[in-house]
């Protein structure tokens, strides 16, 4: 394991750049930190190029993790303040990888009689996107549709506040009409949110094939997709306020599909 105390590192320096979308996109690269989303990614088959681990730190899940990577995975330990060059977390743990992730494509999606799908259109927030994300493996998802996205899906900070869950469901980019037609073809029932709507989500059959469609934090849902859904439910709100995070608005709902199905 070489040791750099340099952040002028070409090794680091290209780790800093990776926070930048545009760099991203054109080394095909992501940052990816925190022991339990290195180990998520490991185990979908993310190739782990680098692995910096934090001067003096120490934990059992190095040690697997080590052992998870390829034997061309390199290894770097970082002195505390070069490390904190490349850390983006608040909470930083004492790892940061870079990985090259596979694209996904909508026929990589699984097809079923049952196949329970995300639409989400325009998010903005990586935050909101990782919650989502968690949300989606907790409810047993079987793949995510990202339309016109107005945040990367590899963004680190997408990342870290899914804990890792970008790497346990398929998580495909589409444009809207891509996702439409997709969805058509494989008759999945298109089930759209909107606060206007009559009728109560919970009155969803949720029977067959179905991908759920929520819509941007700001904007909610656009009128393409109001228009090619199936049905179009909303959340009953009580209070002054008329619309949750779209984070909480899909796990209300997937897991009510998850409740009906059970039953």
């Amino acid at each position: 394991m070489l040791k750099i105390t340099s952040s002028a590192n070409p090794k680091v320096k290209r780790a800093v750049d990776l926070r930048e979308l545009k760099n991203r996109k054109a080394l095909g690269l992501s940052l990816i930190e925190g022991e339990r989303e290195i180990l998520a990614a490991l185990e979908a088959g993310v190739e782990i190029q680098e692995l910096f681990i934090a001067e003096k730190y120490s934990n059992p899940s190095v040690a697997a993790i080590i052992k998870k990577c390829e034997r061309g995975t390199e290894l770097y330990e970082l002195s505390a303040n070069v490390f904190q060059k490349i850390a983006y977390g608040e909470k930083t743990e004492g790892l940061v990888a870079v990985g090259r992730v596979k694209a996904q494509r909508l026929d990589d999606l699984p097809q079923n009689a049952t196949a329970l799908l995300l639409v989400i259109e325009a998010v903005e927030k990586p935050g909101n996107l990782g919650a989502i994300l968690r949300s989606c493996d907790g409810a047993g998802v079987d793949g995510i549709i990202v339309c016109d996205a107005a945040t990367d899906i590899y963004n680190p900070n997408t990342i870290r506040a899914s804990l890792g869950a970008i790497f346990t469901t398929r998580v495909v980019m589409a444009t809207n009409e891509e996702a439409a037609q997709f969805l058509k073809a494989r008759k999945v029932k298109m089930i759209a949110t909107s606060p206007a709507a009559q009728k109560p989500y919970w009155k969803l059959d949720a029977k067959g094939a179905i991908a759920l469609v929520l819509g941007s934090e700001t904007k909610g849902l656009s009128p393409f997709w109001l228009k090619k859904a199936d049905e179009v439910l909303s959340i009953p709100m009580k209070g002054k306020i008329d619309s949750l995070n779209v984070s909480v608005s899909t796990a209300v709902i997937l897991y009510d599909i998850n409740r009906q199905r059970s039953s």
